[in-house]
């Protein structure tokens, strides 16, 4: 009996630990901000010397201005994240302005690190995701309007497009300091070397030719 409750407990803590090393690490400071000149590589950055921590380590400025759209897509995104704003390190958190273009886009895509809270500050969205092949791809789609929130869970596969008459804009907050980003279709067609040809024809039932065809286009 007593060798099974060690066992039942040896297991638990082994969820419990991989349940913790499921998100960004916690500080165990008042801040961590990244060194990123420094050569050592860690899980996220290093951190500087807080003695040489100031305001400005904690400060970005940018989202007042839309991001640069993309012709091809119709949306342009501008984010704020570990990369651009070093004191985030180690706190789990990031955001990001999206701007679209009437009937423009961001293509489906995951954060393979982060759930997603969106909040429409103009115009008209359609926006959605899709769950997980276990809970049978469902897909779970609503119009927002200005003020509306939306949340993407993370690693779903989700999207948005403009579905008005007038530019929108949006701004997101993500869980991690470094979310990461899979879009689908450059992922699947612009990969580098390219997956094969015979693998997305059978994976998407169709022809190969039509295949190269969208590769090229990636």
């Amino acid at each position: 009996m007593a060798s099974k409750i060690l066992l039942s407990l040896a297991i638990f803590a082994a969820a419990c630990s991989s349940i913790a090393l499921a998100s960004d690490p916690s500080p165990l400071q008042d801040f961590c901000v990244a060194d990123t000149e420094n050569p050592v590589k860690v899980n996220g950055f290093v951190c500087k010397d807080p003695m040489q921590v100031n305001a400005d380590d904690f400060f970005a400025s940018g989202l007042q201005t839309p991001a640069e759209i993309k012709k091809d897509v119709g949306s342009g995104v501008k984010p704020i994240n570990v990369n651009n704003l070093h004191g985030l390190n180690t706190l789990g958190i990031s955001m990001v302005r999206i701007d679209f273009v009437p009937q423009g886009i961001n293509a489906p895509h995951t954060h393979p690190r982060a759930t997603e809270i969106l909040t429409l500050l103009e115009g008209t969205l359609l926006v959605g995701f899709v769950s997980s092949n276990q809970d049978g791809n469902r897909l779970f789609s609503k119009v927002l309007y200005k003020g509306d929130v939306f949340v993407f869970p993370e690693g779903m596969v989700h999207f948005q497009q403009n579905v008005g008459y007038e530019n929108a804009v949006a701004i997101a907050a993500l869980s991690s300091q470094n979310p990461g980003v899979i879009t689908i279709g450059d992922t699947v067609f612009g990969s580098e070397p390219a997956i094969s040809i015979d693998i997305l024809a059978k994976a998407f039932q169709t022809h190969a030719h039509i295949i190269a065809a969208i590769q090229a286009k990636f």
